[in-house]
């Protein structure tokens, strides 16, 4: 850890105490929170978020603020896939546990629901993966280390147009879920707009979360024949939706966005979901930086595979919090917060993290599709 250190100080990226170094008296302990779903149906995600929170806890387990060295603690609540629970998750965090910042989480509706609250308790959060541009609108005290929806599907229906060469496509939303709900709007708004034709969206079908029957909406897909099929949703669900396209006869391109990278995916879709294409926040191939590198290096080494794209935006939250730590001098949430606001040019596992005046991060998105049972790369698109 001590070459990373030196390392990355020559490259004048940010230094986090870590390793060897002692925390300070026993009460000397900063806590980070963290919402997840641990449970429930977006359980998946949330634990392959927490791998790389934990990851990066493991790595770099104290910060100096203050002219101390404070050990750093993660307090970490299963929101249970659910709304409430996550409003609830993040109440607790708060008035029980007394966090300093929070990270979490995944599923853009999660992470509005937990948003709420922390804004009224003026505790910062750090949007992991969650896209929904209304997670941070209006909420000062939400940030992200993700990009945002309207660049993913403005990206997906770019390739649905300029690589699919697709004048036609159907929108498949899990319209419980906001996450779905935003990709679509986004999707559709471009594609119209790139083919010409306000009629280039021939329909959009809907479904609820933890739905495993979609013969009405495909039946209705198949009669309209179009060129594309975008479906961004849970993993579940759109393997589920894709496995019974297929079995109805269905061979046009299924393409979605970055709930699918899970392993969950591949084996509830099975060869069905060969060729899927969709678009996520990392790729392996495209580790860019010392950061990305070493965090590669120590995910393989415990792990003995690759890392979701999810893992390592976990990572570089947890990161991001302790550079905002060191920067503010403080263990003060409002000092946090505002440093947290400042972040430019910050070099994570996942790229540059550079945040906007909405606290939304610009970063670049990878394309990648399911061949052999494996997630492959393919580009990367720039915002």
């Amino acid at each position: 850890m001590i070459g990373l250190a030196l390392l990355l100080a020559l490259l004048a990226l940010p230094v986090f105490a870590g390793g060897g170094q002692a925390a300070g008296t026993a009460g000397d302990v900063i806590k980070i929170g963290v919402f997840e779903p641990m449970t429930g149906a977006n359980a998946a995600g949330g634990a392959m978020e927490v791998e790389g929170i934990r990851l990066a806890n493991e790595l770099f387990p104290t910060v100096e603020a203050g002219g101390k060295t404070y050990k750093v603690e993660l307090v970490i609540v299963d929101n249970k896939s659910d709304k409430i629970e996550a409003a609830n998750a993040v109440q607790r965090l708060i008035d029980r546990e007394k966090v300093h910042v929070i990270l979490g989480s995944w599923g853009s509706s999660l992470a509005m629901a937990g948003g709420e609250v922390a804004k009224d308790a003026r505790i910062p959060v750090i949007g992991l993966s969650c896209t929904n541009p209304l997670i941070t609108a209006g909420n000062d005290y939400y940030f992200r280390v993700c990009f945002i929806g309207p660049f993913q599907g403005t990206v997906m229906s770019n390739y649905a147009f300029n690589d699919l060469k697709a004048k036609t496509a159907v929108i498949v939303q899990e319209v419980s879920n906001d996450y779905s709900v935003g990709l679509a709007k986004f999707f559709s708004d471009n594609f119209k707009a790139r083919t010409g034709n306000p009629n280039a969206i021939l329909t959009t079908v809907n479904y609820n979360t933890g739905d495993q029957d979609f013969s009405a909406q495909l039946t209705t897909i198949r009669s309209l024949n179009p060129d594309v099929i975008f479906a961004p949703g849970n993993y579940t669900e759109s393997a589920l939706v894709i496995k019974q396209a297929r079995e109805l006869g269905i061979s046009v391109p299924i393409i979605g966005g970055d709930t699918w990278e899970t392993p969950e995916f591949i084996y509830v879709g099975r060869e069905s979901v060969e060729g899927a294409v969709f678009s996520t926040f990392f790729a392996t191939e495209y580790a860019a930086s010392p950061v990305a590198e070493n965090f590669l290096k120590e995910y393989r080494a415990r792990y003995n595979k690759d890392p979701a794209a999810v893992t390592a935006l976990g990572y570089d939250g947890y990161l991001v919090a302790l550079d905002a730590i060191k920067r503010a001098n403080s263990v003060s949430p409002q000092a946090i917060r505002d440093a947290i606001a400042k972040t430019q040019g910050f070099v994570g596992a996942a790229g540059t993290v550079t945040l906007d005046s909405n606290g939304d991060a610009t970063k670049s998105a990878f394309i990648k599709s399911v061949k052999g049972g494996k997630f492959v790369f393919q580009t990367i698109v720039n915002p």
